[in-house]
């Protein structure tokens, strides 16, 4: 409303010797405010304080004033002159004025930021006595490269029939499954079996302008963030020296060096990429690879051999998805995973295990691990994808390869709240494993955390807190979180199920984090703080679960 009267003001008194500059002033005023040209008057309205819009009628006003009395009809340059005084105020005092609504906005992120770091630094971790973490297995070097910019350089066409593969044998078959999961925006990673078209992509990959070289793997990264927290970490797996050197001092490597580290291809795109006629719903990353070492799990005996001496705080076991899918030989899978369950067997009572999921296609090995890894591990860490899967599996049904993306907290909840009770029952029943007393699911808006009470598992709501803030630094690859680089994407209240009647619970800026008590355990959810300035998305999981357990041992 104001921005019509303002330009019929421009017509009707400055006549047409102003309306060039007040009609400049104006669509300055909306570049000033990032306005889409579809929704310049509403936005324009939104963005600038009314007392800006006060300012500028007045003073064409004024200046209507000033030509009825014949001070400045002498002259057209006058009425230039004056328009672009008042073009140039609009704009200054825009600036000043922003609207009540963005203000709010910002305020309420610097609020949410400024109470998860409070929440977080309730706890410090022990710096006289280190914290002992044992990590298995594995690690590479990722190449991460723009997975669009790297599929058109080697010719790649975006395929009309997107499909699930699960394991990669041609360029056909690569096109499908990348059109499948990039939509969605869903985390993919899949082994290609070609090893002409693997080698095609890492030598495009290497010239491709912008690329970025990387530790990758589960452990190895796990490892690091660890490290970087402030604990002691033995780590199960097999580097070059080169990968050995950007590993932390406090990271000992319990394996064989190798001359050449397997190689992950990490394909990440942002919000919005187009591919052909497809467009990504969320910033992700599609992963392939063709290793030698990991699948083998062959630093297991020296990660083994060094594990008792080393008496960890936590064991942590993580990148069994690389045995997805891998041409293994007749009874080697079995054989590697019956030495991990003897291993897993053997560590104290007292130390805690925790499961790091992935993202598993090979309903056979899903199996495996339901039977000799899942009942031994007394934490469980996953996302929204690998949440369902779990699931699913253990109700009886199938791998689900796609899930919702962005699951609303309710409905997450009771998938953890399922998960606990039948992987409780189940290990009650066959009086066998350890008693599961922890789940964290990260989700790309939230991050969920459900402790058995009276376990040894502590700090939960600070651990979830934790779990946030490290979401955003290392997606936007920055320690200090910046509230301009962020939005909030969850709901400003949530219900705790999808039950009818369920309470709801209010997202507080001054307390973000919301915890509560039910039947036999604590849940805490927190807020994240998406980072909108995307640097990298690969090892986001990695990073998050390593944060929230680095306080809770």
């Amino acid at each position: 409303m104001y921005v019509t009267i303002a330009r019929k003001l421009s017509f009707h008194v400055l006549h047409m010797h102003c309306l060039s500059s007040s009609t400049s002033a104006l669509l300055s005023l909306a570049a000033v405010c990032a306005c889409p040209a579809s929704s310049s008057v509403v936005c324009l309205c939104a963005c600038v304080h009314v007392d800006v819009i006060h300012f500028f009628v007045s003073a064409c006003i004024v200046f209507a004033f000033e030509m009825a009395n014949g001070r400045n009809t002498s002259s057209s340059s006058s009425l230039v002159r004056y328009g672009t005084v008042v073009s140039v105020l609009v704009i200054l005092l825009a600036l000043w004025y922003r609207s009540p609504v963005q203000n709010s906005l910002d305020q309420r992120l610097d609020t949410v930021l400024t109470s998860l770091l409070r929440a977080e630094s309730k706890v410090d971790v022990d710096s006289f006595r280190r914290p002992k973490v044992a990590i298995g297995f594995g690690g590479c070097v990722d190449i991460i490269v723009d997975g669009v910019k790297l599929l058109n350089e080697i010719g790649l066409k975006p395929s009309k029939t997107p499909f699930h593969h699960d394991c990669i044998e041609s360029r056909e078959q690569l096109s499908q499954s990348f059109a499948y999961f990039f939509p969605p925006g869903a985390a993919s990673e899949r082994f290609l079996s070609n090893d002409t078209l693997f080698n095609e992509l890492v030598e495009a990959s290497r010239g491709l302008h912008g690329n970025r070289w990387a530790l990758g793997g589960n452990a190895a990264v796990m490892a690091n963030r660890l490290a970087s927290e402030g604990c002691d970490v033995l780590l199960g797996g097999r580097f070059s020296p080169e990968v050995t050197e950007v590993l932390s001092d406090h990271v000992t490597v319990a394996g064989k060096p190798v001359e050449d580290p397997d190689i992950h291809l990490i394909l990440e795109y942002p919000t919005g990429a187009k591919w052909g006629e497809y467009v990504s719903r969320r910033a992700n990353r599609y992963i392939v690879h063709s290793d030698d070492h990991n699948p083998l799990l062959d630093s297991l005996e020296d990660f083994e051999e060094q594990l008792q001496s080393f008496r960890p705080d936590l064991l942590v076991i993580g990148g069994l998805q690389m045995m997805d899918n891998f041409p293994f030989q007749k009874d080697v899978r079995e054989a590697r995973l019956e030495r991990l369950n003897a291993l897993m067997l053997s560590v104290d009572e007292t130390t805690g295990i925790h499961f790091e999921m992935a993202s598993f296609v090979d309903e056979g090995l899903m199996r495996a691990l339901l039977s000799r890894v899942v009942p031994h591990a007394s934490s469980l860490g996953m996302n929204e994808q690998e949440l369902p899967n779990l699931l699913s599996l253990l109700k009886g049904g199938s791998v689900t390869v796609l899930s919702d993306p962005n699951p609303r907290v309710a409905t997450v909840l009771d998938q953890m709240r399922e998960l606990y009770r039948l992987l409780s029952t189940e290990r009650r029943g066959q009086a066998r494993g350890r008693r599961l007393t922890r789940l964290h699911v990260h989700t790309l808006a939230f991050q969920a955390i459900i402790v058995t009470t009276g376990s040894p598992w502590k700090n939960t709501m600070s651990a979830t807190a934790k779990a946030s803030l490290t979401a955003n630094r290392h997606v936007c690859g920055s320690p200090d979180i910046n509230p301009s680089k962020a939005k909030l994407i969850m709901d400003d209240s949530f219900s705790i199920s999808r039950q009818k009647g369920s309470q709801r619970m209010p997202l507080l800026e001054t307390k973000p984090v919301t915890c509560w008590e039910e039947a036999d355990y604590e849940v805490c959810v927190a807020p994240v703080l998406v980072c909108t300035d995307v640097y990298q998305t690969a090892g986001g999981g990695d990073n998050v679960s390593a944060a929230g357990l680095v306080l809770q041992i």
